[in-house]
């Protein structure tokens, strides 16, 4: 590939707030990328993650996406687990504190995190570190050295922490602490590369240019990811919204919540998510703007791809097929679990028994917004005795049959 065609599909799905920015990112990533070339090396490239949870969804993967294709382009790809900087907690995409962890809840999920990450890369060409091997040498004086390079006024004009004090909520100086730490992670891993989301611009751009440069080292490129929207297609992906595709649910689960996001959404999905090149993406979008390609036909597509991507070819089109059967054809799947019914059991007790719903809220909303059949008619209350034994559909992927 050439350097101009590494430079687009290195480029595609970035975000950075400011076309400046974004051009002198790609210009020394064209120059770093000349450079490596010239001298017959691999840069190193690498993305951080702090393991403050065990379930990662789709929305956790698009950085690792960005890795895979410069593991595919043949450089060098570091996988840092946060285990000191979870121990302090992001403070970039939050309005207030995260709580801090232990080190026994933060090496817990770290144990998953690796393996779900191989899902995307490649194993065998995938270092993995621990940024506690540096960051647990630094003494008190060594932090005031590094913080010395930053000034309060920098932090405060954070987007998130000016809001926090135009409401007067706290702003904990330990949260300052984060930045300095991820910069120092550039500058022991002597960074070529850098990959993060958005909300990562400060920690990345800022605090980890300007420490390698302090240091004597060349500032790093910041390749700064989109963020993923939601099954909804509007907000950020997230599991505090319900609006996310978990990646180790199956095949069928993943390509249903694929095909249930908004036709608008294919693009920016695409240029995340997926394995596509910016000129496939491109004759896929004009297919799909010209009536060539029909919406259904171009999720379907889209759902396939993603899903391959964590489940194979294989179980992404038994994926399809099921999907196509199930809800194309409005067919009912061919194995369905059993449940038997009890005498005086309502709607909702059969609903919450058969774990078609987490919560009564949640059944009251699904029997609310007409989601709930039983042989195909709506069920139009969850409060009156189940009315007889029969194929129970809740929301578009869930059947129980009743006996």
């Amino acid at each position: 590939m050439k350097i101009e065609e590494q430079v687009e599909l290195l480029m595609q799905g970035t975000e950075y707030g400011d076309e400046a920015l974004k051009q002198a990112m790609t210009h020394e990533l064209r120059l770093r990328l000349i450079e490596a070339e010239k001298e017959g090396r691999a840069l190193r490239v690498y993305c951080g993650y702090d393991p403050t949870s065990t379930d990662l969804h789709l929305g956790h993967t698009i950085t690792m996406r960005k890795l895979r294709q410069f593991q595919d382009l043949g450089h060098e790809v570091t996988f840092l687990i946060g285990s000191y900087t979870a121990l302090v907690g992001d403070p970039s995409d939050k309005n207030k504190a995260r709580p801090i962890l232990t080190e026994e809840q933060v090496a817990e999920n770290a144990r998953t995190y690796a393996e779900q990450a191989f899902r995307v890369l490649d194993r065998a060409k995938t270092k993995i570190r621990y940024n506690g091997e540096w960051l647990s040498k630094l003494s008190l004086v060594d932090l005031i050295r590094l913080g010395q390079n930053f000034t309060v006024q920098q932090f405060l004009a954070r987007e998130n922490f000016a809001r926090r004090l135009e409401k007067g909520e706290a702003i904990y100086l330990h949260e300052t602490f984060y930045a300095l730490m991820q910069g120092y992670d550039a500058v022991a891993l002597q960074t070529d590369v850098q990959v993060g989301g958005t909300d990562q611009l400060f920690n990345i751009i800022v605090a980890g240019r300007k420490l390698q440069e302090a240091l004597g080292q060349k500032p790093l490129v910041g390749i700064i990811t989109g963020i993923l929207p939601g099954t909804d297609g509007v907000q950020r992906m997230s599991k505090s919204t319900g609006n996310i595709v978990p990646i180790n649910t199956g095949a069928e689960d993943m390509y249903g919540k694929l095909m249930s996001i908004p036709d608008a959404a294919m693009g920016v999905y695409l240029r995340l998510a997926s394995r596509w090149s910016p000129q496939t993406i491109e004759a896929f979008e004009n297919d799909l703007a010209t009536g060539k390609l029909h919406p259904r036909d171009a999720k379907m597509k889209m759902a396939f791809e993603i899903t391959s991507i964590f489940y194979g070819d294989a179980d992404a089109g038994f994926a399809q097929d099921a999907f196509v059967k199930t809800f194309q054809k409005k067919e009912t799947p061919d194995e369905i679990p059993e449940y038997r019914l009890s005498e005086g059991q309502t709607v909702l007790d059969v609903i919450l028994a058969g774990d078609l719903a987490s919560s009564k809220s949640e059944a009251r909303r699904l029997i609310e917004q007409k989601g709930v059949r039983l042989d195909g008619e709506v069920l139009e209350r969850g409060d009156v005795p189940f009315p007889h034994p029969g194929v129970l559909q809740v929301g578009k992927r869930k059947f129980l049959r009743v006996q």
